[in-house]
């Protein structure tokens, strides 16, 4: 694939990604957080399957399938810890804890798949790190007590995303990138409806996708076309680098949190942003 197409389908990915966690935090807080990752992934499911009917027979070869139940369930765990975190917090922090996920990405890369990167981009990571420190504390005079609410949610989430993205590229390589985005969301669909059928409330749950249907529906296309075309990116390009330019979307997220849900930050909370975003933006240009 062309180095051109891969920036252009890391880029589409990065939006679809910021818009998805603007409406996430939006759904979450409506209707609960298993309740909005079932609502993008089953509509997921059922919107691609023509897609993928030609490259079912795949899933029959046992590596294939033992690799995506893993991705399924690290994903799952991933995306119900990222939505408590864009619950409980402001999107315009959370977004930004969720850089970690790329150093995690590129240590992940380099142990399995033997990547490599300069010293610039080891100080572009670091750089990265600190400016999630920065964003991550309300205040410095009370460390451990002052922290924005779900930050420990989404440093969690972060290193679980980090292994998915890994897992995705896995998987994308060795089975097929529409099938391992698929399946993973075939496996997610399942186990939240499980737990929205333990709670009695599938009722509750089809009420409120016909009263918030258009929000579900935009939610889940964002999300299906950021993954499908990460997935795609990464079947021959390094997983460290198409993470790297994807990580700019709290650029997106960023910027809907602060004009539409009137956030607010402090300074160094601004900068911490800032030098995060730029250190990313920066790396996707440095290869």
């Amino acid at each position: 694939m062309a180095f051109g197409w891969v920036m252009i389908f890391a880029l589409i990915s990065m939006l679809g990604w910021g818009f998805t966690d603007f409406f996430v935090q939006r759904s979450a807080r409506k209707v609960g957080d298993v309740e909005t990752l079932a609502f993008i992934v089953v509509i997921g499911t059922i919107a691609f399957f023509p897609f993928i009917i030609g490259e079912l027979p795949l899933l029959l070869i046992p590596e294939n399938f033992a690799l995506l139940v893993v991705l399924g369930i690290v994903a799952f765990a991933a995306a119900i810890i990222n939505f408590e975190a864009l619950r409980e917090g402001k999107l315009s922090v959370i977004d930004v804890i969720f850089e970690i996920e790329l150093p995690v990405t590129v240590l992940l890369a380099f142990v399995f798949f033997g990547e490599v990167f300069s010293m610039i981009q080891f100080f572009l990571v670091i750089c990265v790190l600190i400016g999630i420190v920065l964003i991550a504390t309300k205040s410095f005079k009370h460390w451990r007590t002052r922290l924005e609410k779900g930050v420990l949610l989404a440093f969690i989430a972060a290193i679980l995303m980090g292994c998915t993205n890994f897992l995705i590229a896995t998987s994308a390589r060795q089975v097929s990138p529409l099938v391992a985005v698929w399946f993973s969301w075939v496996l997610v669909a399942v186990l939240c409806l499980v737990i929205i059928a333990r709670k009695k409330t599938l009722n509750l749950f089809v009420r409120n996708f016909w009263r918030y249907k258009w929000l579900m529906l935009i939610m889940a296309f964002a999300d299906l076309t950021a993954w499908i075309l990460y997935s795609l990116a990464l079947v021959e390009n390094e997983l460290w680098i198409v993470t790297a330019i994807t990580e700019s979307y709290p650029a997106v997220a960023l910027i809907l949190g602060v004009k539409l849900n009137k956030e607010k930050a402090k300074k160094h909370q601004y900068l911490g942003a800032l030098i995060a975003l730029v250190a990313c933006i920066l790396l996707g240009l440095s290869i």
